[in-house]
């Protein structure tokens, strides 16, 4: 195997690992949301999202790359984080929506689009929409709520993997690659 091989096979072990962890993250914050919607523990622990993975990424860059990391191989370990990240957080709101919901998830969209509704009305905007738009939400089935979480926590992380890549990147010292 070519030394890229190796490289990515690497990349994709950790983050296979560190995607657990988001998922774990983003399993908190769904079961907060769900069980005390006026609580903000559920937002909370969705907003360190970037944080986590960002620690995660320090940690894999340090540990298992000498403290040096590319703004390339940092997005794309950041990106593989938050895909498989999703992917298990997809599969869990799957079986959620399935066999526990029972009308919860719904309920709390119905909830907040009459929140929505006097915002909208305050600054003069029709209610129209968001009436169609709860509506539509409430009748789908929950592989289509699944998938429609996978979609958005994927781009999410492709949006996100670009700051926290750059921000974590970290040249080689030079110094130390010639005393090795």
């Amino acid at each position: 195997m070519t030394n890229i091989a190796q490289a990515l096979v690497q990349l994709k072990a950790f983050a296979r690992q560190d995607g657990a962890i988001l998922w774990l993250l983003w399993t908190a914050s769904f079961v907060g949301l769900i069980i005390d919607p006026a609580a903000s523990w559920g937002s909370l622990f969705a907003f360190l999202t970037p944080f986590i993975v960002g620690w995660r990424l320090i940690k894999f860059r340090d540990e298992a790359l000498d403290g040096a990391i590319s703004f390339r191989r940092g997005y794309a370990y950041c990106w593989y984080v938050f895909f498989y990240g999703a992917l298990l957080f997809a599969i869990e709101q799957y079986l959620y929506f399935c066999y526990l919901d029972n009308g919860t998830f719904a309920t709390l969209l119905m909830q907040t689009s009459k929140t929505l509704e006097e915002v909208y009305k305050a600054e003069g905007l029709g209610i129209a929409e968001i009436k169609e738009a709860m509506d539509m939400m409430s009748k789908l089935k929950p592989i289509q709520f699944s998938f429609l979480f996978l979609m958005q926590n994927i781009l999410t992380g492709t949006i996100l993997s670009l700051p926290i890549a750059a921000i974590c990147a970290r040249r080689a010292n030079v110094s130390n690659r010639f005393n090795q």
